[in-house]
């Protein structure tokens, strides 16, 4: 029964990844002018989830443990190869242009999702009250990051359809923790304390290096301003998730 409810808590929260579909009904013109401001957002959604929640989470968990830094320095530098190794293979390929940052945003969604599935799992298996608690407050952390990744994969140089298929496979991860917490729920606990800062590694890389310098390119005092009070924004729900949860 808990393996049921923990599948379908998982399932949900990777429908979520469909919340891009939203970009579908707008106009070419005006998905064009959003896609920065959705950007903004996502970079401080990551942000906000690395500083807010993953890394106080780890820090909780393990205590302000050199361990709990070196796991969030090696997500940042695994990160920083691997979008070289992205931009060596980029400079010698033919295929369509897409920007390293967009395989970064999907792997970095895909060990988030994972987490997040065996956070779920990790809640159902203590009560059901608690997992449902959970599920909601990772589904209101979910909405607005999911927006936010769509736009990126999208302004990296995927084709719409293209970033629905891949952000939903990069969601599905979720289910996958959900199972692995259930089957080793004692492992678990063990596992998520190093997860979690080597997400935040991950978020921090991607929000730092590769989003914000996208919006910096706009010198517009008034693009700039209204960047910079999205990416507050992206903070700012994060923070309130955190209240909630």
């Amino acid at each position: 029964m808990v393996l049921i409810q923990i599948l379908i808590a998982t399932f949900v929260i990777s429908l979520i990844a469909f919340v891009g579909i939203l970009t579908f009904v707008l106009k070419k013109e005006l998905l064009n002018k959003a896609l920065l401001v959705l950007v903004a957002l996502s970079a401080g959604a990551l942000m906000g989830g690395a500083f807010l929640h993953l890394l106080p989470e780890a820090i909780a968990r393990k205590g302000a443990d050199l361990t709990v830094f070196l796991f969030l320095l090696l997500g940042f530098s695994i990160f920083f190869v691997l979008e070289q190794f992205l931009n060596w293979r980029h400079q010698h390929t033919t295929t369509p242009k897409v920007k390293p940052f967009s395989y970064l945003i999907l792997v970095s969604d895909g060990v988030h999702n994972f987490i997040d599935g065996l956070v779920i799992a990790a809640s159902f298996v203590t009560s059901f009250p608690l997992g449902v608690t959970t599920t909601l407050a990772v589904a209101l952390h979910e909405i607005p990051q999911e927006l936010g990744d769509f736009a990126v994969l999208v302004y990296g140089g995927l084709r719409l359809r293209r970033a629905m298929f891949f952000n939903f496979l990069s969601a599905l991860t979720a289910i996958l923790g959900g199972i692995f917490g259930y089957l080793a729920s004692s492992v678990t606990q063990t596992s998520v304390v190093y997860l979690l800062p080597f997400a935040a590694g991950n978020f921090i890389y991607i929000a730092a290096a590769d989003l914000i310098p996208e919006i910096k390119h706009h010198i517009s005092l008034r693009r700039s301003a209204i960047h910079f009070v999205t990416f507050l924004i992206g903070i700012a729900i994060m923070l309130a998730v955190k209240f909630i949860h």
